[in-house]
């Protein structure tokens, strides 16, 4: 079996090639597409991640290389730092790149080795994948009167997401995939509400933040995990419109 196999048993390790995943989008990646047009977010690219095209140029992750296309030309660099990374997408590494992050990512020593594994790399990457196919399947759903997002990965959690629903209904909510944080070890899909909900029901099971989480491991004994997740999604939307 694949070790890049979405729907088998997580490996080992996986968190930390995660996280320095995620230093690299946050000081390397989203930093070359804001300098370069204002817009930061990114989405799942071939092996991984990285910008849209941005003036002809795509800065992207593949596995453990990083990657830039420009004007037809292609470079690629092996993940090693974040000050190379960064040196290698935009010229420099900045901490403060954007001043109105709520909740900025910290950064590891930029000059330390990552040591990213090319395998869970794209593990990540076809996780992200995944939930940016089921999220926009999600926002086909969409009624009358809800305002709905672009689906794209936000540098400062690392996740792919969307919002959804009425805020003055109090019925718009983050939907998304997460490939691990913190409060949950594993890739999880969430659902955020933005105003109050019923906390007695148990749909909202969340225990690190205000919402529903449903695990890369429960998928896992599912025949269909794409129609598991958008049940999953749908089942919050329509909590929060009821």
């Amino acid at each position: 079996m694949s070790r890049t196999d979405l729907w088998s048993p997580l490996p080992d390790l996986l968190g930390k090639t995660r996280e320095a995943l995620h230093q690299v989008a946050f000081f390397a990646v989203s930093p070359a597409r804001y300098r370069a047009v204002g817009r930061m977010g990114l989405e799942p690219t071939t092996r991984g991640f990285g910008t849209p095209d941005y003036s002809g140029t795509v800065a992207r992750v593949d596995g453990a290389l990083l990657v830039m296309e420009s004007t037809g030309n292609i470079a690629t660099q092996e993940i090693s730092t974040i000050r190379s990374a960064a040196e290698f997408f935009s010229g420099e590494y900045v901490e403060r790149w954007f001043d109105d992050f709520h909740d900025p990512l910290v950064p590891m020593d930029p000059d330390a080795q990552l040591g990213v594994d090319e395998d869970h790399s794209v593990l990540i990457g076809n996780w992200l994948e995944f939930g940016f196919s089921v999220l926009d399947e999600l926002r086909g759903t969409a009624v009358d009167g809800d305002d709905v997002s672009a689906t794209q990965i936000w540098p400062e959690h690392f996740d792919a997401a969307t919002e959804l629903g009425s805020a003055e209904a109090g019925q718009r909510a983050s939907f998304g995939a997460s490939p691990g944080d913190s409060g949950v070890g594993e890739p999880y899909l969430y659902v955020a509400p933005w105003s109050d909900f019923d906390e007695t029901d148990e749909y909202w099971n969340a225990s690190s933040f205000g919402g529903s989480v449903l695990t890369h491991g429960e998928l896992l004994g599912e025949k269909d995990q794409e129609s598991a997740a958008l049940e999953f999604y749908r089942s919050g939307y329509d909590r929060l419109r009821a």
